[in-house]
């Protein structure tokens, strides 16, 4: 069947992201779709803007169980649901308990290969957009983390986690004094409608 879809494009800087409102009756039909195969990976501009912003959120995220730690990351694990998994933010009846900026950037700008917006020339500033932050994002991340394990921080010592933050926020604050030209290339908000064939359950791919 065709379907009428429409996606939000919201720039809010480092913290862009995508809204789209087939999310509501996602085709997969098993009330977690994309959240089912994907456990979101928060990295230091993550923590600088929930340290900033949301601290309540930043203190359930470091005490969740399930998690793996990196030096200058923490996955939350997804976990075991009937024959695959689900996201730990992930609610059968309201989607995701984070906020869209509260987010990690793969669930900011992910949007289902099935919708394929980038071919459309509409959107094409968006595309350039989104690939630019998706790379300073990278960069931005791996720098902060390369500074922190110079001065001999890592998130892996429990103990260490006020002086690291700490000089996350600092680093974080420093670093991006001068932001790129591009964050300024796009509206605050734009929306589009396009049409797209909807399949159902396995067919509609992720």
């Amino acid at each position: 069947m065709m379907k009428e879809i429409e996606l939000v494009f919201h720039n809010e800087g480092l913290r862009s992201y995508i809204e789209v409102d087939l999310c509501r009756e996602c085709p997969r039909q098993d009330n977690k779709g994309c959240c089912g195969h994907y456990s979101p990976v928060f990295y230091p501009s993550d923590f600088a803007y929930l340290l900033g912003n949301h601290p309540e959120v930043m203190n359930y995220l470091m005490n969740i169980e399930d998690v793996t730690v990196l030096d200058a990351s923490l996955t939350v694990n997804n976990s075991i649901d009937g024959d695959s998994y689900k996201c730990h933010f992930h609610r059968a009846d309201g989607g995701c308990l984070l906020k869209q900026l509260q987010r990690e950037s793969v669930c900011r700008h992910f949007v289902c290969p099935g919708i394929d917006w980038e071919k459309e020339a509409s959107m094409q500033h968006w595309k350039d957009f989104f690939i630019q932050l998706e790379d300073y994002e990278i960069e931005l991340n791996h720098r902060i983390a390369d500074i922190l394990k110079a001065q001999g921080l890592s998130l892996r010592d429990k103990d260490s986690w006020p002086l690291f933050f700490e000089r996350l926020l600092s680093i974080f604050q420093s670093e991006t004094k001068e932001l790129p030209s591009f964050l300024l290339s796009c509206p605050k908000v734009e929306r589009f409608t396009i049409k797209r064939q909807i399949y159902f359950q396995e067919e509609w791919r992720l």
